[in-house]
């Protein structure tokens, strides 16, 4: 029975790899964007010091962790608008699985390609920058990675009941909450930047925690044992974000059938 439906979740996370084929000349765009994106803001370090150094890596793990976060979050939030743009939402929610392989699947196409974008980012800048990484301790950034992978997960699912439940603005309102989460998070700047009454929110988000973690593993080359309490955090933050994500879009879908939302047309 569990073999049954992890081999229905890998099915779902191939489905999506195969879109990315159909959609590929997109997809290069992307990825091509996100790379000069991220030499930009490197660059902005560049000038700002005058040379490489810790300011370049300092932005550059920020505009690489941000990528790879945000593309979890918005791959496994936009799940609903795929299949509505696609024309299968009604044969993917009467389809005889549970909710969990679908969205399982899902999740496991959203890490695996989050993480192959970011590794490409990651092979160009270093290429770009001549970026010395001999200090990094990439095992221990690997594992924020993971981490914090799970927390973006809840939030994703979270996320995605808005397009359930508005089909014309859910897809807007996920990137708003989005970009709310870059502005909070300490990306590309140190928290305190944040005017003091936002601060606060700073403490909400796994992001900020993730950007912290993995810049003593890179930056400072910090090992797992410090960085214990940090990975314990993210980990139990995503154990409990994920079954909650799980509940509201278990609402939003019985929600979104019974007033007829669950559509094609939306």
């Amino acid at each position: 029975m569990l073999a049954r439906e992890l081999k229905a979740s890998f099915a779902f996370a191939e489905r999506q790899f195969n879109l990315i084929k159909r959609y590929i000349n997109w997809e290069i765009v992307d990825i091509f964007y996100t790379i000069i994106n991220t030499m930009t803001i490197g660059l902005i370090g560049i000038q700002s010091e005058g040379k490489t150094g810790n300011l370049i890596l300092y932005l550059v793990i920020g505009a690489l962790l941000w990528s790879f976060l945000s593309v979890v979050f918005h791959e496994v939030s936009e799940s609903v608008s795929w299949e509505r743009w696609e024309g299968t939402i009604e044969y993917t929610f009467m389809a005889p699985i549970h909710r969990l392989t679908h969205l399982g699947g899902m999740c496991l196409y959203a890490i695996g390609y989050g993480a192959i974008r970011t590794i490409i980012v990651l092979v160009a800048v270093k290429l770009f920058f001549g970026l010395n990484l001999t200090g990094a301790n990439l095992l221990a950034g690997l594992a924020v990675l993971a981490a914090s992978s799970l927390s973006f997960i809840g939030m994703g699912l979270m996320a995605a009941v808005l397009p359930l439940m508005s089909p014309e603005k859910g897809s807007q309102a996920t990137h708003i909450i989005q970009g709310f989460i870059l502005l909070i998070s300490g990306v590309y700047y140190e928290v305190e930047a944040l005017p003091s009454w936002l601060q606060p929110l700073s403490r909400f988000s796994p992001a900020t925690y993730t950007l912290r973690a993995a810049r003593a593993a890179l930056l400072d080359g910090a090992g797992l044992s410090q960085l214990a309490p940090e990975l314990l955090r993210l980990t139990c933050i995503g154990l409990a974000l994920i079954p909650v994500g799980l509940y509201i879009f278990s609402l939003g879908e019985r929600y979104a059938m019974r007033t007829g939302k669950l559509t094609r047309s939306g």
